[in-house]
């Protein structure tokens, strides 16, 4: 009876931690060359918001462009629990996973050299909020990245 109480609590355990992944959604990319918007949900921010809630400021590039993208790329795959999805020459998709819960988070990059910038997006899967891991994220690789210059 053990084995089959055992059994079951490790089904359950995963088939949790597989939900807790969330199905990709489906207006990630670019959008008439610009991220998508946030949805009303406090569990996202972007460098394209104009409201307060959802706005962060995108990544300054200094200097050249494509060694700032290099960088980036660089500091994802070396991440724990950080997966690149997409990596075009000025896009760019990594999914965060939480080391306890699994959760995935979409974090997007878009490259503007023009602009001397690199917009971003974080968006949780799944839930309501996010306590500002989102937010934390995106300040966290700004911080990481400035460290390398």
């Amino acid at each position: 009876m053990t084995s089959i109480i055992r059994r079951s609590v490790v089904v359950t355990l995963l088939v949790g931690m597989v939900a807790c992944a969330g199905s990709v959604p489906s207006d990630l990319g670019l959008h008439a060359g610009k991220l998508a918007a946030c949805p009303a949900s406090p569990n996202c921010v972007t460098s394209g918001s104009a409201d307060e809630q959802h706005s962060v400021e995108a990544l300054r590039i200094d200097g050249d462009a494509q060694v700032a993208w290099a960088s980036l790329v660089m500091l994802l795959k070396s991440t724990p629990d950080v997966r690149i999805v997409t990596n075009e020459p000025r896009y760019l998709h990594a999914e965060f996973t939480s080391h306890l819960m699994r959760y995935v988070d979409d974090v997007e990059f878009a490259m503007s050299p023009d602009r001397k910038e690199i917009a971003v997006r974080s968006a949780s899967r799944l839930g309501y909020g996010d306590m500002g891991a989102n937010r934390d994220r995106i300040e966290w690789i700004r911080g990481e990245l400035a460290s390398l210059d």
